[in-house]
């Protein structure tokens, strides 16, 4: 997803203090999860703003991000860095092949998902490597649900789902089995001690903390085939494998929701 003033309700370039610091304890704990490398493939599924996208260009990723409707698409397209590719879609039905990207990120998309768990399966689907959610916590001591709204980019008066981390790591977890999840949160007061100290801010572990109002949770991906994207080939290539992997009990998943 892509910035847009008025959908986001935050002007440009997280201008405000408050915010530019938020966003950088959120840059941090993603870059520690995911650790993006020159050259890998990322796709962001990403509510509200385009700095997220930044985050791995930065990184000197090939970058591609999901725009929810033709408006936000041409907006993002005025907006965007070079170097950053843009696609109409949906989170729940990505238009993207199996095991396409190395990286696939999800930030502030599930709370406004109608099913939250096909956001993550499809997530999965595309990526070869390793996935990123990232989410508001409903059991963070930063402030009122209504107040992290606003400090995260909601509109207020959208309606919005907060999650657990318990409630996340057992969606993922169905989907990909025992493979290893990591998880921390930043963003642990309310706005008012940022004012004061954000020294405190930074005096707390992140990794395995469930206070703070962003969670971030990576675990990897299992890579065992790749549909060929080439119509003119119609055919793809698979590898030999006799487990039964996280992209194939997606796929069964997804088969049996759209019945």
């Amino acid at each position: 997803m892509v910035f847009n003033q008025k959908n986001a309700a935050l002007p440009a370039q997280w201008p405000t203090i408050h915010s530019q610091y938020f966003f950088s304890r959120q840059k941090e704990l993603i870059l520690e999860l995911v650790l993006p490398r020159a050259g890998e493939r990322a796709l962001c599924t990403v509510s509200g703003v385009g700095d997220y996208l930044q985050i791995f260009r930065d990184k000197w990723c090939s970058v591609t991000g999901i725009a929810f409707s033709a408006e936000r698409l041409e907006a993002a397209r005025k907006q965007m860095s070079e170097g950053i590719e843009l696609h109409l879609g949906e989170a729940e039905n990505l238009p993207f092949s199996d095991d396409e990207f190395d990286i696939v990120v999800v930030i502030n998309t599930l709370e406004t998902s109608r099913n939250p768990q096909k956001v993550i399966a499809e997530a999965i689907r595309v990526c070869r490597e390793r996935v990123f959610i990232g989410f508001l916590n409903k059991y963070s001591f930063a402030g009122t649900k209504q107040r992290l709204k606003g400090m995260f980019g909601f509109p207020l008066a959208e309606k919005i789902s907060f999650f657990s981390i318990e409630e996340i790591k057992e969606m993922a977890g169905s989907l990909i089995g025992s493979q290893i999840i990591k998880w921390g949160s930043v963003i642990y007061f309310p706005t008012i001690v940022y004012d004061v100290a954000t020294e405190l801010e930074e005096l707390i572990p992140h990794m395995k903390n469930p206070l703070g109002a962003f969670v971030g949770l990576s675990f990897p991906v299992k890579y065992t085939y790749r549909t060929a994207q080439n119509p003119l080939l119609k055919k793809s290539y698979q590898l030999k494998n006799d487990q039964v992997t996280a992209p194939e009990a997606v796929r069964d998943m997804l088969q049996e929701t759209n019945k």
